[in-house]
């Protein structure tokens, strides 16, 4: 219950400004409070305290010399005289309008049976309120002691002051006479001035935190007003401003915000213009280039079947011009396919793969590529169901893009094709262990018309548009597609796909980056069995033989 309030008030802190503001404003309060309370307390009683001491020494000291000299000239010889004299002496002085409240209390030094007079008091003194101290000062000396001391008030005890001085009376006789004086009006007053301070303190308190929270209020709503409009913006709703109300900082800082959100949609819109024009280019070009290609392709076509009767010069040329017709075609392609991106109207046509069988065949279908740089090209199933609801032909493209990539990059080290599902999602690693990539040029990985090394010698064609097809192909099938490399160390794709369509790819994906497999489990694309594991009506094969991108398994030797 305790840790779930601590997190709760960590959440409340760290996201209210106004919190924050209320709670250092009262703590800021109650401290210069507890201090200013303490400095006052100290002088104000020490004042009190001091004066009323000087007063009450001053008639003590006047009252006990007059008492003293009262008795010393005392006459009396008998025991009811000498009584009388000392209990009209001493009433007398605690009866004195003039003086202070006191109490008085006469106690014989000695015990001796030639005393006229014992011990006498007023207003309940007693001898258990000398102090030991003062009781010894007052028996060996002459003069006037003082010392504080505590007096009793039901239950509770109020401050005081005993002043004593030794005294003679007849026949002789030495005694302690105290004067005890009740300072209780003065701590009453002490109190009266701390009740004062405490609700001054906690006015003070409540005070500075409704100003504190007006001040929060009055700064930090155009503060949350600017970071709505910010979201807003960041939402693509480049058409709201903040609302000038004020002509201080706030007020300028609105206005500049305003001026930056204009600013802002002014080049997203000029952005956005030349972005529409360079996609229609784009789409433009790509298509008024595809029939004068077709018509090319053929040409060229005709050309390469008739080149074994050309001569060798023809030969090499005609063999130049079909291959570069390819590459041409495949360019074109993918630039299609961004302008469908673009204009959104790429769609999926779904059915049930088995993503194992699909990567081994992409594999099959790189190999001459593999065999042309001496790369082994390996596949890891760490699993047994690895079906999904996906476009074949998408994932298929993205796969063969990846390996190629891997292949192209690898420097003729191994390259894995790494599978594994769990309940919802099923991940695919293309793992090599070439030349890597700096987290700069991580960075970049996915963007159009970018390749990690331009000056590097092409031996696939590649157009720097593969990777960002794979990542619309991802999208459009809700799943993710993301990349570890190090320089060096090699790269590693991962394509994360749902099992089922329209669900989307949530938590952890089964594989990790880089992926964590055994080597030993490798295995041949052509040892991935078929006929066993294929899905009933998969299509996958038919459409791919329909596409002439490879034979199908059945026929390869």
């Amino acid at each position: 219950m305790f840790d779930r309030t601590r997190r709760r008030f960590i959440r409340e802190w760290d996201s209210s400004m106004a919190l924050r503001t209320a709670v250092i404003a009262a703590a800021a309060t109650i401290i210069g409070s507890l201090f200013l309370a303490f400095f006052l307390t100290q002088q104000i009683t020490s004042g009190l305290f001091q004066s009323r001491f000087n007063q009450v020494q001053a008639e003590a000291n006047h009252a006990l010399q007059q008492t003293r000299q009262v008795f010393e000239n005392a006459a009396t010889a008998d025991e009811d005289s000498t009584t009388s004299l000392v209990a009209d002496t001493l009433r007398q002085l605690t009866t004195d309008d003039t003086a202070f409240a006191r109490d008085f209390l006469l106690v014989p030094l000695e015990e001796d049976n030639s005393m006229y007079v014992g011990s006498m008091s007023s207003g309940g003194a007693t001898e258990q309120l000398i102090t030991d101290e003062l009781a010894d000062q007052v028996a060996s000396g002459n003069g006037i002691y003082y010392q504080s001391i505590a007096l009793p008030d039901a239950g509770s005890t109020q401050p005081g002051l005993a002043f004593g001085t030794q005294v003679v009376l007849p026949p002789g006789n030495y005694y302690a006479l105290y004067f005890i004086y009740d300072l209780a009006d003065v701590q009453a007053t002490i109190d009266y001035l701390m009740n004062v301070l405490l609700v001054a303190g906690v006015v003070l308190v409540f005070m500075n935190i409704g100003i504190a929270l007006w001040v929060t209020r009055s700064v930090g709503k155009p503060i949350q007003q600017a970071a709505q409009t910010a979201e807003w913006l960041s939402s693509g709703d480049l058409s709201v401003r903040m609302d000038v109300q004020r002509t201080d900082e706030i007020g300028s800082l609105s206005e500049s915000f305003n001026k930056m959100a204009d600013n802002i949609q002014d080049q997203i819109t000029q952005l956005a213009d030349l972005s529409q024009i360079q996609q229609r280019f784009v789409s433009d070009v790509s298509h008024e280039l595809r029939t004068p290609l077709t018509t090319v392709a053929m040409a060229s076509e005709v050309l390469y079947e008739s080149r074994n009767e050309l001569d060798p010069v023809l030969r090499r040329s005609t063999e130049l011009m079909h291959h570069q017709v390819e590459r041409f075609q495949a360019l074109l392609e993918d630039l299609l396919e961004i302008s469908r991106f673009d204009a959104g109207a790429a769609q999926v046509s779904v059915e049930k793969t088995d993503l194992l069988h699909l990567a081994a065949d992409v594999v099959l279908t790189a190999q001459p590529l593999a065999d042309k740089t001496n790369t082994q090209l390996s596949i890891v199933a760490k699993g047994d169901n690895f079906t999904a609801d996906v476009d074949s032909r998408r994932i298929e493209r993205i796969l063969r893009n990846l390996v190629n990539n891997a292949i192209e990059h690898g420097e003729s080290n191994p390259v894995d094709v790494i599978l594994e599902g769990d309940d919802t999602s099923v991940s695919i690693v293309v793992r090599d262990h070439g030349m890597g990539m700096t987290e700069a040029q991580l960075e970049h990985v996915f963007d159009r018309f970018w390749r990690a090394d331009p000056a590097r010698t092409r031996t696939t064609g590649g157009s720097g548009l593969g990777l960002a097809i794979a990542v619309e192909d991802t999208r459009l099938h809700n799943g993710t597609i993301d990349v570890w490399a190090r320089p060096d160390q090699g790269s590693s794709f991962r394509v994360t796909l749902p099992r089922i369509s329209g669900t989307v790819v949530s938590g952890e994906p089964p594989l990790s980056l880089p992926p964590e497999y055994d080597r030993a489990k490798r295995m041949s694309a052509r040892d991935v069995d078929v006929s066993d594991s294929q899905p009933q009506g998969s299509t996958v094969f038919n459409r791919v033989t329909e596409q002439h991108l490879y034979h199908p398994r059945k026929e390869l030797p």
